[in-house]
């Protein structure tokens, strides 16, 4: 495994997590009495656009693993398009299991999914844009023994971490601290948000580390 490999996994995380940045900054300068937590919503949404515009814009210059065999223009929108209807349906999925997990089925359908938008934004992009709308690719990546490349280790490693971060974000809501961040979903979002940078830090160190060890077979 060639270090350069890893270091360039390590600028593109580098960027991710900048984006997430410019998501808290750049608005406030623009938009009166914004905050994360006064205008959490708008936040999630902006938060939104920024991370995927990044992974997009990675995609197009880094293309760890796209396919040059099929690159005319009908190709490139029907696969566009199936992109989009695969990140409608994570949204819907997502909220669909926040409401049977215990999120109001009625009131606050909003934050419930937008919730599941910012979660579907940690996870479901990056798969989109590293493997394309093909469960099969899915669900080897998150097989035991499926990854072919660092990037599909490193997608692992971020799509459980922002995972578990949501989960644990939701522990603080039921206790009687009286917080203005216990308000659903606002300790989630942000434990997924942590999740996700902790994920785009930890991924390339612990490949790092690994290296000697890792060996991946062609796919």
């Amino acid at each position: 495994m060639k270090n350069i490999d890893i270091k360039r996994l390590l600028y593109t995380h580098l960027l991710c997590i900048f984006s997430i940045i410019l998501s808290i900054f750049i608005p406030s300068v623009f938009l009166e009495n914004f905050s994360i937590l006064e205008t959490h919503l708008t936040w999630l949404c902006i938060c939104s656009v920024f991370v995927t515009a990044v992974n997009l814009v990675l995609y197009v210059v880094v293309k760890p693993s796209a396919s040059t065999k099929r690159s005319s223009l009908s190709y490139k929108v029907t696969r566009f398009l199936k992109c989009c209807i695969y990140f409608l349906m994570s949204c819907f999925v997502f909220h669909v299991i926040f409401v049977l997990y215990g999120a109001p089925l009625i009131e606050l359908v909003l934050e419930t999914f937008l919730f599941a938008v910012i979660l579907s934004t940690f996870t479901t992009v990056p798969c989109l844009c590293l493997l394309g709308p093909n469960i099969k690719a899915w669900l080897r990546v998150f097989s035991r023994n499926g990854v072919t490349s660092i990037w599909e280790n490193s997608l692992q490693i971020t799509t459980i971490s922002s995972f578990l971060g949501s989960w644990l974000g939701a522990f603080p809501i039921p206790l009687d601290w009286e917080r203005p961040w216990q308000v659903w979903p606002i300790s989630c979002t942000l434990g997924a948000t942590f999740g996700y940078v902790a994920g785009l830090v930890i991924s390339p160190l612990w490949i790092y580390w690994n290296r000697k060890q890792l060996t991946y077979k062609n796919n």
